[in-house]
Formats: structure tokens, sequence, C-alpha cells
């Protein structure tokens, strides 16, 4: 295992899979800005590893992420303030952008940019004691931010429902929404989410990388739109070697041999 212990920010590989790890507990895991910072170069530096599959995203200490460092947030002027969510939106960027997939291994909170944070992932798995709200309503600053991922993961009734009210919703709850793909018993959450990871990293990387970035490019595309774009992406990832490969490897009955890049 390769681990590099970058203060704010715990980066370990192993096995095609890196772990980020948010190491802030004493702060609940809070997003301040040398953390983003540093999410943003990991992710940056993780993307042009080929030897890395997989991406999880955990959270050291009791929570997952207790959302922005309201330490932080104190007094500052329009453009500071701008500075704070710029930042922050371009560490949500980086993950969506990022050609392997991310999962969010969360467990304890997962408030307000943490609640963010799960939803800009594309898979997670959660423990059974997680708990997730947008709960800025009750502080005088409203989820804005926080709102253009959650509402996108769950929908705008229910992401009305989070933000409008600030309240909680249990593990189960968040599985249903849509928020986490599945909830397992706390102790069982590093060794699920590292199966999760694992059958993902057994894939070609090279299809991964096409499929997730087709996967975001449809998403906000009419149906037209979408059947255009995916049609043309499909039609291109079919003449890929890994392709070829696969399709040779089912039909003469044997495992496939991976050879492309990263898209």
């Amino acid at each position: 295992m390769a681990t590099a212990t970058g203060g704010v920010l715990k980066v370990e590989r192993e096995l095609g899979i890196a772990t980020l790890t948010l190491n802030r507990p004493q702060q609940r895991n809070a997003l301040s800005l040398e953390l983003m910072g540093q999410m943003i170069g990991a992710l940056d530096q993780l993307g042009a590893d080929p030897a890395v599959r997989v991406v999880i995203l955990a959270g050291a200490g009791p929570a997952f992420c207790a959302g922005h460092d309201l330490s932080e947030m104190i007094g500052l002027e329009l453009e500071g303030y701008r500075e704070v969510f710029a930042v922050c939106t371009r560490m949500m960027s980086a993950i969506h952008e990022l050609a392997q997939p991310v999962i969010a291994r969360v467990h304890g909170i997962a408030t307000a940019a943490g609640c963010q944070l799960v939803a800009a992932c594309d898979l997670a798995v959660c423990s059974a004691d997680a708990k997730f709200a947008t709960p800025g309503v009750k502080i005088g600053l409203f989820c804005s931010t926080p709102m253009v991922e959650v509402s996108r993961a769950v929908g705008r009734k229910r992401a009305l429902e989070l933000l409008l009210t600030g309240a909680p919703i249990d593990a189960h709850t968040a599985a249903d929404w849509g928020l986490v793909n599945r909830v397992v018993e706390p102790g069982k959450l590093e060794a699920a989410t590292v199966e999760l990871a694992s059958r993902i990293a057994a894939a070609s990387p090279l299809t991964v990388g096409i499929g997730k970035r087709a996967y975001y490019s449809q998403i906000d595309l009419d149906l037209g739109a979408a059947y255009q774009h995916c049609r043309e992406v499909m039609s291109r990832n079919a003449t890929a070697a890994d392709a070829q490969e696969g399709m040779c490897a089912f039909l003469e009955k044997r495992e496939p041999v991976w050879r492309g890049p990263l898209s």
C-alpha cells in the first residue's frame, strides 16, 4: 500500500484503488479552503495515474463531512465568499470530470457541503448510522450550492424537503431517495465499499472512462439529443482495442486482457 499523509487529506493507493480520506476529525472534516485545495490537487494527480482504476472518498474520525468550515466564513467580504464557493465548485466538478469512478464511503454525518459531496460522487455506500442533511436554512445561509448536486440526485420534491426544513434523513431514507446506493452495517462499511470498487476496477479502464464521461454528457439532454450523442460515443468505443478484446473474449469464453489506458 502506498500512503501519503498530506495533513488535512490522506491519500492511499492499493490494487488499483485510491482512497482519499478527509483528515480533520476534530472538525468533523469540515471543508476548509486548504482541504478543498488539496482534494482538487489529489484528484488531478489520480486522474493522470493509469494504475488507479477507482477512487474512494472517506472521512476520518466520527463523521464523513460536516460541510464548509464556518470558522473561515465569518466576516468575509463578498469576494471572499465567492472564492470559497468557487473552490468548492471546482472540487465538485473535478469529481465529475475524473475518468475514474468516485465512491463515497459515508459514516456519521454528511451535512450541507458534506451532503453535496456525497451527491457529487458517482456512487455512495453508507453505514446504517449515517445521517444526511442540508441544514443551512437553520443558520440563515441557505444550502444553495449543495442544492445543485442534491437536487440532481434525489429529485425536486425530496431535495426541497431537505433544503427547506434542514431536517436530517437516515441512511435507509437516503438509499430510498437515491442519494446513496446501499446501506451496510457499520462494521462492514469498508469491506463493502472495497468490494464495489474492486468490481469496477476489474473492467477496462478505457471503457469505464468513456462510459462515465458519456453518462454526464447525456443526462441533461433531451431524448433525441441523448441518443444522437451516445450512439456516436458507442460507435467510437466499439473501435477501441479493449472493446474488440472484450467481445472476442466473450465469444471465446475466456477472461479478457485489458490494454487500453484511461479515457
